[in-house]
């Protein structure tokens, strides 16, 4: 079985993910949505948050460098610290993130990696401390790797992040369980502007389905939107 999966974003009503570039509002602040977001963050949180490589690169901001002592490269995975009680997850298919511990925030890294990944960037994540599963087959097998970590680790339910193209494709895949929106009064409209979610040209329409869960009304104007994610029938 693989876990259950929330994508939980903070976004204006247009789907912008850029807070700089939203208008300002009488009801609150972004200090103060941000505060409800990371509140509601942790209300639905259990062990485990997940994000794309782009946005780990963000949060990590370490670059590539070598081990100090020759490693063992293990296939399929590698567990660091299989005792851990929380994780940050991250999708790297080309394998070109680098951390400089194994831990982000207090929750311990665990990265999900294609077939191809050589055996020097396992090493390098071994050396820091970092978990990691390979993809055993060509393509970049989400679930099943996400499956071993249900076994293995005892991740029972994953809040998915970001960015918008990896929340794209985790619906697309059918893995993402749950929608759950917190959304601002506040608008973005820039031509061209990023979206909560992304897939291609062909967009999601018929890969996809939506049913409403429930609407909360929150402070500062802000409102929680749940939806159920379904595959079409």
């Amino acid at each position: 079985m693989k876990p259950y999966i929330i994508c939980l974003m903070i976004t204006s009503p247009d789907g912008s993910l850029h807070p700089g570039k939203w208008t300002k509002s009488p009801d609150g602040t972004y200090a103060d949505w941000s505060s409800l977001y990371e509140k509601t963050h942790k209300d639905l949180w259990i062990n485990a948050w997940m994000v794309g490589r782009a946005t780990m690169a963000e949060i990590s901001k370490a670059g590539p460098h070598e081990p100090q002592a020759p490693l063992n490269a293990q296939r399929p995975h590698h567990f660091a610290n299989p005792s851990a009680s929380s994780f940050a997850i991250a999708l790297d298919p080309s394998g070109k993130l680098h951390f400089d511990a194994g831990e982000l925030y207090g929750d311990h890294v665990v990265v999900l990696l294609g077939a191809d990944v050589e055996d020097s960037h396992l090493a390098e994540l071994a050396a820091d401390g970092v978990s990691y599963v390979v993809s055993r087959g060509s393509s970049f097998d989400v679930g099943a790797m996400l499956s071993v970590l249900e076994t293995e680790l005892g991740i029972k339910r994953i809040l998915l992040e970001g960015g918008s193209i990896t929340n794209g494709h985790l619906i697309a895949a059918g893995l993402v369980d749950e929608l759950s929106l917190i959304v601002a009064p506040a608008l973005d409209a820039r031509r061209g502007s990023d979206r909560v979610v992304e897939y291609g040209d062909e967009g999601l329409a018929g890969k996809a389905e939506l049913s409403l869960l429930s609407c909360e009304q929150l402070e500062f104007g802000m409102l929680h939107l749940r939806y159920a994610v379904h595959k079409p029938r």
